[in-house]
């Protein structure tokens, strides 16, 4: 069961100045980061809702089964330009560094703060990140997230909880997650935070 929690009024927990915009991507739904009938003025400064956040977490879920898709029917290139797409959409690299680190990824790469690094992190195939086989192209088809908290503060949004993701085969990974979003000048909702990790087990 989805557990939502909202909370207004704290203390900003990430910087949220607009820098630069960034056209949508085909990959994912337009109305999961639209702010409807509002100037670009005027949504830059709405305040981001609960709803505006399950959209995003949603959309991110869609455009990883249709990355590993792409990359089932197409290959490699396909699901490159496909996962660069919904980067450039999803994501605020277009805005600085992105506090991102992935579930499967340690050492000195750990933390993928540039595009190109997350980029290697989905589909691999860079030199630069040699170890990095490929999250996204691991079969994925269906995904359920359950959040613990949704935190909302204006303009800035913090999520965390589970997202459980299921392969071709049936095999489920559940993964701790934790989001955070800022609305860009286009009033879209710019992944700047993204902690994931493979729950703790005491075995």
């Amino acid at each position: 069961m989805r557990k939502t929690l909202a909370l207004a009024g704290l203390v900003s927990l990430m910087a949220a100045p607009a820098l630069a915009q960034m056209p949508a991507s085909v990959a994912v739904s337009s109305d999961s980061y639209a702010v409807a009938n509002l100037s670009p003025a005027t949504a830059a400064a709405a305040p981001i809702t609960v709803a505006e956040v399950e959209a995003a977490q949603r959309a991110w879920g869609d455009a990883l089964v249709a990355i590993a898709t792409e990359y089932d029917r197409n290959g490699q290139a396909a699901a490159q330009r496909l996962a660069g797409q919904i980067i450039d959409a999803a994501y605020g690299y277009n805005l600085g560094p992105v506090a991102f680190k992935p579930t499967l990824a340690s050492g000195e790469q750990t933390f993928r703060t540039t595009r190109e690094g997350a980029l290697a992190y989905f589909v691999g195939g860079n030199s630069r990140f040699a170890g990095d086989t490929g999250f996204a192209l691991k079969g994925w088809r269906s995904y359920e997230i359950d959040n613990a908290a949704i935190v909302i503060n204006g303009t800035t949004a913090i999520s965390t909880g589970n997202v459980m993701m299921t392969n071709a085969d049936g095999e489920t990974t559940t993964v701790d997650k934790t989001w955070g979003w800022v609305r860009d000048a286009n009033g879209a909702l710019r992944i700047v935070l993204h902690h994931s990790s493979l729950p703790y087990s005491a075995d």
